[in-house]
Protein backbone atom coordinates (compact mmCIF):
# COMPACT_ATOMS: atom_id res chain seq x y z
CA UNK A 1 0.00 0.00 0.00
CA UNK A 2 1.18 3.87 -1.01
CA UNK A 3 0.17 6.65 0.12
CA UNK A 4 -0.61 9.42 -3.09
CA UNK A 5 -1.49 12.31 -4.59
CA UNK A 6 -3.35 12.38 -7.80
CA UNK A 7 -5.27 14.43 -10.49
CA UNK A 8 -9.49 13.55 -10.86
CA UNK A 9 -11.06 13.88 -13.80
CA UNK A 10 -12.07 17.31 -12.79
CA UNK A 11 -8.21 18.00 -12.43
CA UNK A 12 -9.22 18.08 -8.63
CA UNK A 13 -5.68 16.66 -6.54
CA UNK A 14 -6.88 13.74 -4.57
CA UNK A 15 -5.65 12.18 -1.77
CA UNK A 16 -5.34 8.11 -2.27
CA UNK A 17 -4.17 5.01 -1.47
CA UNK A 18 -2.71 2.69 -3.89
CA UNK A 19 -2.90 -0.80 -3.88
CA UNK A 20 -1.49 -2.63 -6.54
CA UNK A 21 -3.10 -1.66 -10.23
CA UNK A 22 -5.90 0.42 -8.32
CA UNK A 23 -6.26 3.47 -6.33
CA UNK A 24 -9.18 4.28 -4.03
CA UNK A 25 -9.43 8.22 -2.32
CA UNK A 26 -9.05 8.63 0.90
CA UNK A 27 -12.46 9.60 2.71
CA UNK A 28 -12.87 12.71 4.24
CA UNK A 29 -9.03 13.75 3.88
CA UNK A 30 -8.76 16.80 0.93
CA UNK A 31 -5.12 17.40 0.96
CA UNK A 32 -1.45 14.80 1.56
CA UNK A 33 -1.27 18.79 4.63
CA UNK A 34 -4.56 17.54 5.88
CA UNK A 35 -3.21 14.19 6.44
CA UNK A 36 -0.29 15.20 8.30
CA UNK A 37 -1.72 17.20 10.71
CA UNK A 38 -2.99 13.83 12.47
CA UNK A 39 -0.93 12.22 15.26
CA UNK A 40 0.39 8.65 13.74
CA UNK A 41 -2.66 6.76 15.39
CA UNK A 42 -5.55 8.72 13.73
CA UNK A 43 -3.20 8.86 10.24
CA UNK A 44 -3.61 5.17 10.51
CA UNK A 45 -7.11 5.41 11.09
CA UNK A 46 -8.04 8.09 8.18
CA UNK A 47 -6.41 5.66 5.73
CA UNK A 48 -8.64 2.61 6.98
CA UNK A 49 -11.57 4.78 5.28
CA UNK A 50 -11.65 5.10 1.24
CA UNK A 51 -13.94 5.14 -1.21
CA UNK A 52 -14.26 3.37 -4.93
CA UNK A 53 -11.13 1.80 -5.91
CA UNK A 54 -10.53 2.61 -9.77
CA UNK A 55 -7.79 1.70 -12.01
CA UNK A 56 -4.78 3.57 -12.22
CA UNK A 57 -4.10 3.20 -15.68
CA UNK A 58 -4.33 6.90 -17.29
CA UNK A 59 -3.78 8.61 -13.64
CA UNK A 60 -1.85 11.56 -13.50
CA UNK A 61 0.16 11.36 -10.52
CA UNK A 62 1.31 14.53 -8.45
CA UNK A 63 3.93 14.54 -5.79
CA UNK A 64 3.12 13.03 -2.22
CA UNK A 65 3.82 16.50 -0.87
CA UNK A 66 1.41 19.64 -0.85
CA UNK A 67 0.14 22.65 1.10
CA UNK A 68 2.85 24.43 3.61
CA UNK A 69 4.85 20.92 3.22
CA UNK A 70 8.67 21.27 3.13
CA UNK A 71 11.18 18.87 1.66
CA UNK A 72 14.48 18.85 3.55
CA UNK A 73 18.01 16.87 3.41
CA UNK A 74 20.61 15.68 5.43
CA UNK A 75 24.11 15.87 4.41
CA UNK A 76 27.13 13.34 4.90
CA UNK A 77 25.89 10.47 6.46
CA UNK A 78 27.04 7.66 4.16
CA UNK A 79 31.12 7.05 4.30
CA UNK A 80 30.74 7.11 0.52
CA UNK A 81 29.32 10.67 0.66
CA UNK A 82 32.27 12.07 3.23
CA UNK A 83 34.65 10.80 0.51
CA UNK A 84 33.06 12.15 -2.30
CA UNK A 85 32.47 15.42 -1.31
CA UNK A 86 36.19 15.61 -0.03
CA UNK A 87 37.23 14.48 -3.23
CA UNK A 88 35.70 17.41 -4.99
CA UNK A 89 35.98 20.02 -2.15
CA UNK A 90 38.90 22.85 -1.56
CA UNK A 91 37.82 22.47 2.10
CA UNK A 92 38.36 19.00 2.43
CA UNK A 93 38.10 18.57 6.65
CA UNK A 94 34.80 20.29 6.55
CA UNK A 95 33.22 17.18 5.42
CA UNK A 96 35.12 14.91 7.38
CA UNK A 97 33.89 16.60 10.59
CA UNK A 98 30.56 17.15 9.86
CA UNK A 99 30.12 13.03 8.87
CA UNK A 100 31.00 12.36 13.19
CA UNK A 101 29.58 15.62 14.49
CA UNK A 102 26.93 15.02 17.06
CA UNK A 103 24.99 17.59 15.02
CA UNK A 104 23.88 16.65 11.39
CA UNK A 105 23.77 18.20 8.18
CA UNK A 106 20.59 19.61 7.46
CA UNK A 107 19.28 21.70 4.48
CA UNK A 108 15.98 22.67 3.03
CA UNK A 109 15.67 21.43 -0.36
CA UNK A 110 12.53 22.38 -1.85
CA UNK A 111 8.73 23.49 -0.89
CA UNK A 112 6.14 21.55 -1.97
CA UNK A 113 5.44 23.47 -5.24
CA UNK A 114 8.77 22.87 -6.40
CA UNK A 115 8.87 19.42 -6.33
CA UNK A 116 8.68 17.13 -9.42
CA UNK A 117 7.43 13.04 -8.97
CA UNK A 118 8.25 10.08 -11.11
CA UNK A 119 7.88 10.56 -15.14
CA UNK A 120 8.80 14.43 -14.69
CA UNK A 121 11.94 15.64 -15.63
CA UNK A 122 15.12 16.34 -12.80
CA UNK A 123 17.33 19.58 -13.69
CA UNK A 124 20.74 20.26 -14.21
CA UNK A 125 22.10 23.89 -13.86
CA UNK A 126 23.67 25.59 -16.96
CA UNK A 127 25.98 27.14 -14.47
CA UNK A 128 27.66 24.32 -13.36
CA UNK A 129 28.84 21.60 -15.61
CA UNK A 130 29.22 18.59 -13.31
CA UNK A 131 25.52 17.01 -11.89
CA UNK A 132 24.77 13.63 -10.42
CA UNK A 133 21.65 12.54 -9.18
CA UNK A 134 21.63 11.79 -5.27
CA UNK A 135 19.40 8.55 -4.51
CA UNK A 136 17.91 8.48 -0.98
CA UNK A 137 15.71 7.30 1.67
CA UNK A 138 13.06 10.24 2.41
CA UNK A 139 11.65 9.84 5.56
CA UNK A 140 8.02 11.32 5.99
CA UNK A 141 7.16 13.01 9.19
CA UNK A 142 4.29 14.77 10.35
CA UNK A 143 3.66 17.73 12.16
CA UNK A 144 4.08 16.26 15.66
CA UNK A 145 7.51 14.72 14.48
CA UNK A 146 6.64 11.57 14.35
CA UNK A 147 7.95 9.15 11.47
CA UNK A 148 4.44 8.10 9.18
CA UNK A 149 6.02 6.66 6.44
CA UNK A 150 9.15 6.67 3.95
CA UNK A 151 9.57 7.63 0.02
CA UNK A 152 12.41 7.98 -2.34
CA UNK A 153 13.82 11.02 -3.18
CA UNK A 154 16.10 12.45 -6.03
CA UNK A 155 18.36 15.12 -4.69
CA UNK A 156 20.03 16.40 -7.39
CA UNK A 157 23.30 18.11 -6.78
CA UNK A 158 26.04 20.47 -8.70
CA UNK A 159 29.38 18.77 -7.92
CA UNK A 160 31.12 21.60 -9.11
CA UNK A 161 29.61 24.23 -7.16
CA UNK A 162 29.69 22.67 -3.65
CA UNK A 163 33.37 21.64 -5.05
CA UNK A 164 34.47 25.45 -5.03
CA UNK A 165 33.29 26.35 -1.47
CA UNK A 166 31.19 24.80 0.72
CA UNK A 167 29.30 28.18 1.49
CA UNK A 168 27.44 27.43 -2.27
CA UNK A 169 25.69 24.62 -1.27
CA UNK A 170 22.35 26.67 -1.42
CA UNK A 171 23.52 26.55 -5.34
CA UNK A 172 24.23 23.64 -5.16
CA UNK A 173 21.19 22.04 -4.29
CA UNK A 174 18.62 24.46 -5.02
CA UNK A 175 17.64 24.96 -8.38
CA UNK A 176 14.75 24.30 -11.07
CA UNK A 177 14.19 20.24 -11.16
CA UNK A 178 16.52 19.40 -7.98
CA UNK A 179 14.16 17.73 -6.42
CA UNK A 180 11.93 14.38 -7.31
CA UNK A 181 10.21 12.45 -4.58
CA UNK A 182 8.49 9.06 -5.75
CA UNK A 183 4.40 8.99 -5.77
CA UNK A 184 3.77 7.22 -3.45
CA UNK A 185 4.62 7.37 0.38
CA UNK A 186 4.85 3.80 2.14
CA UNK A 187 3.13 3.65 5.67
CA UNK A 188 5.74 3.24 8.75
CA UNK A 189 3.81 0.13 9.77
CA UNK A 190 4.18 -1.54 6.60
CA UNK A 191 8.23 -1.30 6.70
CA UNK A 192 10.16 -3.47 8.69
CA UNK A 193 13.57 -1.83 9.66
CA UNK A 194 14.09 1.06 7.85
CA UNK A 195 17.90 0.84 7.93
CA UNK A 196 17.67 -2.69 6.06
CA UNK A 197 16.80 -1.34 2.77
CA UNK A 198 18.49 -1.89 -0.57
CA UNK A 199 18.80 1.27 -2.56
CA UNK A 200 19.72 1.07 -6.21
CA UNK A 201 20.64 3.84 -9.08
CA UNK A 202 21.54 3.54 -12.39
CA UNK A 203 21.48 6.06 -14.92
CA UNK A 204 20.69 5.22 -19.14
CA UNK A 205 22.02 7.08 -21.82
CA UNK A 206 20.10 6.32 -25.55
CA UNK A 207 19.33 3.11 -24.37
CA UNK A 208 22.40 2.00 -22.67
CA UNK A 209 23.67 1.87 -19.03
CA UNK A 210 26.31 4.26 -18.57
CA UNK A 211 26.15 3.99 -14.47
CA UNK A 212 24.88 1.20 -11.79
CA UNK A 213 25.52 1.89 -8.26
CA UNK A 214 24.05 -0.37 -4.97
CA UNK A 215 24.00 0.49 -1.44
CA UNK A 216 21.97 -0.40 1.45
CA UNK A 217 20.42 2.35 4.41
CA UNK A 218 22.36 0.05 7.06
CA UNK A 219 25.46 2.61 6.22
CA UNK A 220 23.72 5.27 7.22
CA UNK A 221 25.71 6.71 10.13
CA UNK A 222 22.67 8.75 12.13
CA UNK A 223 19.75 7.33 13.35
CA UNK A 224 16.46 8.16 11.08
CA UNK A 225 14.58 9.57 14.49
CA UNK A 226 17.46 11.61 15.67
CA UNK A 227 17.60 13.31 12.39
CA UNK A 228 13.75 13.97 12.67
CA UNK A 229 14.45 15.46 16.17
CA UNK A 230 17.14 17.85 15.33
CA UNK A 231 15.31 19.18 12.19
CA UNK A 232 12.32 19.97 14.78
CA UNK A 233 14.06 21.99 17.48
CA UNK A 234 14.07 24.76 15.70
CA UNK A 235 11.03 24.73 12.91
CA UNK A 236 7.52 23.92 13.22
CA UNK A 237 6.39 22.14 9.94
CA UNK A 238 2.46 22.46 10.15
CA UNK A 239 1.93 20.36 7.26
CA UNK A 240 4.33 17.80 7.69
CA UNK A 241 7.64 17.81 6.23
CA UNK A 242 10.04 15.23 3.99
CA UNK A 243 13.36 14.70 4.89
CA UNK A 244 15.85 12.90 2.32
CA UNK A 245 18.45 11.40 4.68
CA UNK A 246 21.81 11.43 2.26
CA UNK A 247 22.95 8.92 -0.01
CA UNK A 248 25.55 6.00 -0.17
CA UNK A 249 25.83 6.29 -3.89
CA UNK A 250 28.26 8.52 -6.09
CA UNK A 251 29.03 8.24 -9.37
CA UNK A 252 33.32 8.37 -9.77
CA UNK A 253 34.48 12.42 -10.31
CA UNK A 254 35.05 12.11 -13.80
CA UNK A 255 31.09 11.54 -14.36
CA UNK A 256 28.29 13.58 -15.21
CA UNK A 257 25.00 14.17 -16.38
CA UNK A 258 23.87 14.99 -19.39
CA UNK A 259 20.54 16.45 -20.74
CA UNK A 260 18.03 13.00 -22.15
CA UNK A 261 19.82 10.63 -19.11
CA UNK A 262 17.29 9.02 -17.85
CA UNK A 263 17.59 8.72 -13.75
CA UNK A 264 15.81 5.24 -12.23
CA UNK A 265 16.25 4.68 -8.20
CA UNK A 266 15.51 2.14 -6.72
CA UNK A 267 14.36 1.03 -2.65
CA UNK A 268 13.34 -2.15 -1.40
CA UNK A 269 9.61 -1.97 -0.51
CA UNK A 270 9.32 1.37 -1.47
CA UNK A 271 9.35 1.08 -4.99
CA UNK A 272 11.09 3.02 -8.39
CA UNK A 273 11.59 6.74 -9.44
CA UNK A 274 12.10 7.25 -13.06
CA UNK A 275 13.05 10.85 -14.00
CA UNK A 276 14.75 12.37 -17.07
CA UNK A 277 17.60 14.81 -16.80
CA UNK A 278 16.40 18.80 -18.88
CA UNK A 279 18.48 21.70 -18.81
CA UNK A 280 17.26 25.29 -17.45
CA UNK A 281 14.66 26.96 -15.99
CA UNK A 282 12.04 26.13 -18.70
CA UNK A 283 11.50 22.62 -18.60
CA UNK A 284 9.86 23.54 -15.05
CA UNK A 285 7.57 26.33 -15.66
CA UNK A 286 4.56 23.74 -15.06
CA UNK A 287 5.33 23.63 -11.69
CA UNK A 288 4.32 27.54 -10.91
CA UNK A 289 1.51 26.85 -13.48
CA UNK A 290 0.70 23.61 -11.51
CA UNK A 291 1.01 25.34 -8.07
CA UNK A 292 -1.36 28.34 -9.28
CA UNK A 293 -4.21 25.94 -10.21
CA UNK A 294 -4.46 23.98 -7.12
CA UNK A 295 -5.05 27.31 -5.43
CA UNK A 296 -7.92 28.13 -7.16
Amino acid sequence: MHVVRYQSPTGRPVVGVRTGDTVAPVEGIASMAELLRLPLADLQTALAKTGTAVPVEGIKWLPPIDGRGEVWCAGVTYERSRGARMEESTEQSVYDKVYTADRPELFQKAPAWRVVTDGEPVGIRVDSGHDVPEPELAVVANSHGEIVGYTICNDMSSRSIEGVNPLYVPQAKLFAGGCALATGIRPVWEVGNAKELTVELVISRAGEDVFTGTTSTAKLVRELQDLIDVLFVPNDFPDGVILATGTGIVPEFAFELREGDVIRISIDQLGTLTNTVATGREPFAFLAEQNSEEKR
